[in-house]
């Protein structure tokens, strides 16, 4: 897929990872819708400089935990831009290490209806869009805690990037008839702001860095670079690409 003059929506653009993504596809010529929940400011800084790189965007206020805040976001993008061609579900929360006999119901339900039912929210706004446009492309931003688990994650955020490996797969085989590629791409230590919401000091940090073979963290723009990659493919689905510098997930 040739980028220039696509529509791509990004969840959780305002900053960090979302943002890297949006300017990804700036870069590339698309034009971008800008998801963000509260941090308005932010998300105008992504826009603007969407905007330095020569592409159109538009800022997209939205819970994706609610499929009607979902739904008005997609028409809101498709009624500026005609089409939806590609879009990268990256809107994720995480939580405190903790054991599981002390993570409450309340932890639990706000993981999972962002990190797992934010994406099926997404993904069911656009597909029929998709569909009648003749293909698109759908990249789901989990985490190497989604494929072993292990101790660098709380139990309730690995369970909801497992199951988004599971929607990403179904989706992938139910929707390949369209032409309606789905994949997730699999991060391990990116240095964004989620580093502080998971609890971990920086002593932990240091030591989970020297595991790692490369010696350090990844960046938020090589978390990008793998979505363009499957964004401009069109032969790969049903597929997850760990950006984790060589380290085994676990």
């Amino acid at each position: 897929m040739n980028l220039r003059g696509k529509v791509a929506l990004v969840t959780g653009a305002s900053r960090g990872i979302g943002r890297a993504i949006a300017l990804a596809f700036a870069e590339k010529g698309c034009n971008v819708g800008i998801n963000f929940v509260r941090n308005r400011e932010k998300a105008l800084e992504t826009l603007r400089m969407v905007k330095e790189r020569g592409a159109e965007g538009i800022l997209l206020q939205a819970d994706v935990s609610k499929y009607d805040q979902v739904k008005q976001m997609v028409d809101k993008l498709v009624e500026k831009f005609g089409r939806i061609d590609i879009l990268v579900n990256n809107a994720g929360i995480t939580s405190p290490l903790k054991p599981i006999e002390e993570i409450t119901d309340e932890e639990w339900d706000r993981i999972m209806n962002i990190n797992l039912k934010g994406a099926f929210n997404c993904c069911k706004a656009v597909i029929p869009y998709m569909i009648k446009q003749g293909g698109g492309k759908i990249i789901n931003i989990s985490s190497s805690a989604g494929l072993r688990g292990g101790r660098l994650t709380s139990v309730p955020y690995a369970a909801s990037k497992a199951g988004l490996h599971g929607l990403t797969f179904t989706l992938a085989h139910q929707l390949a008839k369209y032409n309606i590629l789905v994949n997730a791409i699999a991060p391990r230590l990116i240095k964004t702001e989620i580093l502080e919401q998971s609890g971990m000091n920086s002593e932990f940090i240091e030591k989970q860095v020297k595991s790692i073979p490369v010696g350090r963290m990844g960046e938020p723009e090589e978390v990008a670079h793998a979505v363009i990659f499957l964004a401009e493919n069109d032969y790969i689905t049903a597929t997850i690409i760990p950006v984790c510098g060589g380290a085994v997930p676990h």
